[in-house]
């Protein structure tokens, strides 16, 4: 394992996966909606099709379509415990660069908004491989599997964030977590003995420019069959190559 490994799974560590551990609750109540790319990804797979979810967070996606079965797995032990209330999908604790499944035996996998965590190109390259090993390949006797990958993008300059070309493309990102009261209903909640200050968070992101994804796909292994933009994000569906 090359020093460059080892110090991005500490730098990780401490700037990803500690931070979500902190924050799961908090930040899986902001988690609900599908975006709807995920969702016709999901709703368009075939009835009975078994799946991963790579860095599953809180689970929404688990039970967006009642008719396939998915696996999902995430560093965080917080939030692996909300996603299991989506029975009867499973979830598990393990990590994106060390997955416990067989290769080969997915039907669909995807990945939402993980792998910009990982913070050197050779670590989100491995994290794309890993994906896509856990997929059928194309000589399988129901067709090979298929990917969708969704990272942030560095071109956003219309969201409140305003990140575009030019700007630095690893960033620390807040997550704040408002002070309250903790008299709430007395005369002196003024007084800031009884304020709970905010609480702020910063995670690791690279931002990705435009036709980064579809390099580390290609990098990894994978064929590109379907890419965009949506929501801020770049996101892509893969195959495997053999």
């Amino acid at each position: 394992m090359s020093i460059a490994h080892t110090q991005g799974a500490a730098y990780e560590e401490q700037h990803v996966h500690s931070v979500y551990e902190q924050i799961a609750s908090h930040f899986s109540s902001t988690r609900y909606k599908p975006w709807p790319i995920v969702e016709r990804f999901l709703k368009e797979l075939p009835d009975g099709a078994v799946g991963a979810d790579v860095g599953c967070g809180n689970g929404k996606y688990l039970a967006t379509n009642p008719r396939v079965f998915i696996v999902g797995s995430d560093r965080s032990t917080n939030l692996v415990k909300i996603a299991r209330q989506h029975e009867p999908h499973a979830s598990i604790v393990a990590d994106n660069l060390s997955l416990p499944h067989p290769e080969g035996t997915f039907d669909f996998a995807i990945s939402i908004a993980v792998i910009h965590h990982l913070s050197t190109p050779a670590r989100r390259t491995e994290a794309v491989k890993a994906i896509l090993e856990l997929l059928c390949p194309p000589s399988h006797p129901g067709g090979g599997g298929r990917a969708l990958i969704y990272v942030w993008a560095l071109e956003q300059k219309d969201s409140r964030r305003g990140w575009d070309e030019g700007h630095e493309q690893d960033v620390m990102v807040p997550w704040v977590i408002k002070g309250r009261s903790q008299k709430p209903h007395v005369a002196d909640q003024g007084d800031p003995k009884n304020q709970v200050q905010d609480k702020t968070f910063l995670r690791y992101y690279h931002l990705y420019r435009k036709g980064e994804l579809e390099r580390h796909i290609e990098e990894a292994g994978g064929e590109v069959v379907e890419a965009g933009y949506e929501k801020d994000n770049w996101w892509a569906i893969a195959v495997r190559k053999s």
